[in-house]
């Protein structure tokens, strides 16, 4: 009768349920629960199991570049002139739910990237849809989108995560009609989802990199108007402190 059941568990693809109910099957302190004692810890385990794989889905969906960034691992050198107790309130994950946007402006090689994907790692544990892509990459994405008349579906998609992390912001000076796409995108987000941006340029640069004139007004608006803001200094870059 029990394995039985233990099977039925299984096909029903209840996992953690299966094995709390095998413990209490086998242990005999579990005898003395009641009924209601022993479905909560069956419940329970399962809840447990179903979180954790949903977490676990959504670090690798988020495909973060820098797969080992945690808060924990934020060198504070005091050239760097980070503030602790903003990046400890980012930790909250409340700036997902405002949203507020976050723009970490530094040097190459000052932390950008692992602070922002450390950012990313904790917004996946709290089971916000988070995704990690290079300005670059995505502006390739979008042209080919066009090419194949799926750019809706791509609005779409972007549109889903509750933290988009933009790193290698604006390498180099968009065109017209790249920026008129990224509107299109930072458009459908402002107001309901929260961006995070990596960039080596001041973000007074910003405005003449996307173009110039009434887009990059738009895009700025956006971004900026209700931003926190992260400037990292330092005069070593990160990987020759680790190394």
């Amino acid at each position: 009768m029990n394995e039985t059941t233990y099977e039925k568990m299984l096909q029903l693809r209840l996992k953690g349920m299966a094995e709390a109910y095998q413990e209490q099957d086998k242990e005999k302190e579990y005898t003395q629960w009641t009924f209601e004692e022993r479905l909560a810890h069956l419940i329970d385990r399962e809840s447990d199991v179903k979180v954790n794989e949903k977490i676990k889905r959504l670090i690798q969906n988020a495909n973060l570049s820098e797969n080992q960034a945690y808060l924990e691992g934020i060198k504070y050198y005091s050239d760097r002139d980070l503030d602790k107790d903003l990046i400890k309130e980012l930790g909250t994950n409340k700036y997902v739910t405002v949203p507020n946007n976050v723009l970490i402006v530094g040097p190459t090689g000052s932390g950008k990237s692992y602070l922002a994907c450390a950012l990313g790692y904790e917004a996946c544990l709290a089971s916000y849809r988070t995704r990690y892509v290079r300005l670059p990459d995505l502006l390739t994405e979008i042209a080919l989108s066009k090419a194949e008349a799926t750019f809706h579906k791509l609005l779409k998609r972007y549109e889903r995560f509750e933290v988009l992390i933009l790193d290698e912001w604006l390498l180099m000076t968009l065109n017209t009609n790249q920026a008129a796409e990224l509107l299109e995108i930072i458009e459908r987000r402002y107001r309901y989802k929260a961006t995070i941006i990596c960039s080596q340029f001041s973000i007074e640069g910003w405005h003449t990199r996307l173009g110039g004139g009434a887009i990059a007004d738009a895009i700025l608006d956006r971004l900026v108007s209700k931003a926190k803001v992260i400037r990292i200094q330092g005069h070593r870059s990160m990987r020759d402190r680790e190394a």
